[in-house]
């Protein structure tokens, strides 16, 4: 055996033992990351039926899966970044966000929530257009005065991620949210501010009625 093979043999059994252990971790975070996405899901389908204690039992019980696939996949940052783990926490954050702000609780934080702030960022992007949908709710059931509080939010919410102007490779494609922030942002005003017209033509043909009677 000469010292070529001998040495590509050491090299290869090395090779071999850090993509097993890769692997193993990627094959033990994958799934948990699957379940955060779907705890996640289902806590903004809570909220959006106002079923909040419920929508906060799922958001935790994401938060612990995505915080055991960070544990698992510590030795392999790699992995970590690989994408997976980013999706999973975007959504995450994106229910943690959209509870806070039609609940009214606490606005979270990457720190208090522990992910990536591509992550965070992406999600609180995410999280406006979960909000228009309940807006247009509410607005057909009538509370416009709720509605023009959360605009407001939704638009303090763009002001923040449209100072974010660096590359998308370190963003997660930030840009492309923010993006499509603005456009739900301008429908959303359209929609409210043409509600508000509606409303004001109607309560002076109702005053114009009362005065005739």
């Amino acid at each position: 055996m000469s010292d070529v093979t001998r040495a590509l043999d050491g090299i290869m059994d090395d090779v071999r033992t850090a993509f097993v252990a890769k692997n193993e971790a990627r094959e033990k975070a994958l799934p948990l990351c699957r379940e955060a996405i779907r705890f996640s899901a289902n806590a903004i389908r809570a909220v959006h039926r106002d079923e909040f204690e419920r929508a906060e039992e799922l958001i935790a019980k994401a938060g612990a899966q995505l915080a055991t696939a960070k544990q698992s996949l510590a030795q392999h940052p790699d992995i970590f970044h690989a994408g997976f783990v980013h999706d999973a926490q975007k959504e995450y954050a994106e229910a943690s966000i959209t509870l806070a702000l039609i609940a009214g609780r606490e606005f979270p934080t990457p720190a208090s929530l522990d992910v990536e702030l591509p992550a965070y960022l992406n999600g609180m992007g995410e999280a406006v257009g979960e909000l228009r949908r309940h807006l247009l709710d509410t607005l057909r059931a009538g509370d416009v005065n709720r509605c023009e509080a959360w605009l407001r939010e939704m638009d303090d919410m763009y002001s923040a991620l449209v100072t974010v102007d660096y590359p998308d490779a370190m963003t997660g494609g930030l840009r492309r949210t923010t993006d499509n922030v603005r456009g739900i942002l301008e429908k959303t005003r359209g929609d409210l501010t043409l509600s508000l017209q509606q409303r004001r033509l109607e309560e002076r043909l109702q005053e114009f009625g009362r005065r005739l009677d």
